[in-house]
């Protein structure tokens, strides 16, 4: 018989992809998620496996719903990926970042013990936020953690209580601590996507310019694809254990903007500094990006490198897409969706 995988945030970037990879792999895939009038599967349908995940009804908060849940699937594998995931939303709902991030996490391992089964293999998503402050560069498994954000701080909970209930009762618990991982199916509130959708609105002549926060701030960004076949090897392991996935590389976030600008066939050139800091197109002299400092955190995370070495060696991951390669690919999936007018996320 085939394994059952349960993955919570399904319909996110890395629940789409973690799911066409399970059910490539043969499993027999089933979608926890909220029920919530506005939630979409476009990514699910984007990958064209909408008809191929069962979806159920799955809350976060609710204590019995969960335990039922999983008693009656009786999942093979669990994907923690459901979160409250955007940082700056953290700093304006932070009660709310720590129910679903934080005491969620506690629900559904207490839900694992409480059912009984030593065979299900648990992944929480942890994420390089914990790191926040870094007190070493590169950051591996072992750097200490500084979390900047509500989210940091509620993903730093999730990770230690995933680590307490594999070593107090055994359980095949691991957490992945991912850096910066995005794709064509990233999330319109997060700042690469945001560059790509709105400097693809520009160039259609849909949007004046782009307004972003802070241009120096360095991330690891790898491709969540490449990230999510991390995920699944990690739960293949004999042993249960945290693994950190990183390209080890960093770039700016004013790279990312120039880089997507010329896969759109903008020639970016800087001026100014600070918040005052802008954008310009070489061709026509347009103004296309500018900085708003509305959008810099209360406390910023300036630089993030990961160190993937372990999960290298140990789960022999490896990465096949390379940040220019990424950049343009989500440049271009933007392009096409403003020209056709299907934007369904």
């Amino acid at each position: 018989m085939s394994k059952l995988a349960m993955v919570t945030g399904i319909s996110g970037q890395d629940g789409a992809y973690l799911a066409r990879l399970l059910l490539e792999k043969g499993y027999r895939v089933v979608g926890a998620m909220r029920r919530n009038s506005s939630t979409t599967l476009g990514r699910l349908a984007e990958l064209g496996i909408e008809q191929d995940v069962e979806i159920t009804d799955f809350e976060l908060l609710e204590d019995s719903n969960i335990r039922r849940t999983i008693e009656r699937l009786k999942p093979d594998e669990i994907y923690n990926l459901a979160a409250q995931s955007f940082v700056g939303s953290s700093f304006e709902q932070p009660l709310y970042t720590a129910e679903v991030d934080a005491c969620g996490v506690t629900r559904l391992l207490e839900a694992i013990r409480a059912v009984g089964s030593t065979s299900i293999r648990f992944y929480q998503a942890s994420t390089s936020e914990m790191f926040g402050k870094v007190h070493e560069t590169p950051q591996r498994e072992t750097t200490p953690f500084h979390p900047r954000s509500p989210y940091g701080v509620a993903k730093l909970y999730a990770h230690w209580i995933t680590v307490n209930y594999r070593e107090s009762y055994g359980m095949h618990a691991t957490s992945g601590i991912l850096f910066n991982h995005e794709s064509p199916l990233r999330g319109r509130e997060f700042v690469t996507r945001k560059i790509t959708l709105a400097l693809s609105r520009v160039k259609h002549g849909k949007l004046d310019a782009v307004e972003v926060g802070n241009l120096d701030a360095k991330r690891d960004w790898g491709f969540a694809g490449d990230y999510v076949e991390g995920m699944w090897r990690m739960l293949q392991q004999d042993t249960a254990g945290d693994y950190v996935l990183a390209t080890g590389e960093t770039h700016p976030v004013r790279e990312f903007l120039t880089l997507a600008g010329a896969a759109l066939g903008f020639d970016l050139v800087f001026e100014g500094s600070g918040v005052a800091e802008r954008a310009i197109d070489r061709k026509s002299g347009k103004v296309v990006a500018r900085v708003n400092e509305k959008f810099f955190r209360p406390a910023e995370v300036d630089l993030l490198l990961g160190d993937p070495a372990k999960a290298e060696k140990t789960l022999g991951w490896t990465r096949k897409l390379g940040f220019r390669d990424l950049v343009t690919a989500m440049a271009e999936a933007d392009d096409r969706r403003v020209s056709t007018g299907q934007l369904s996320f």
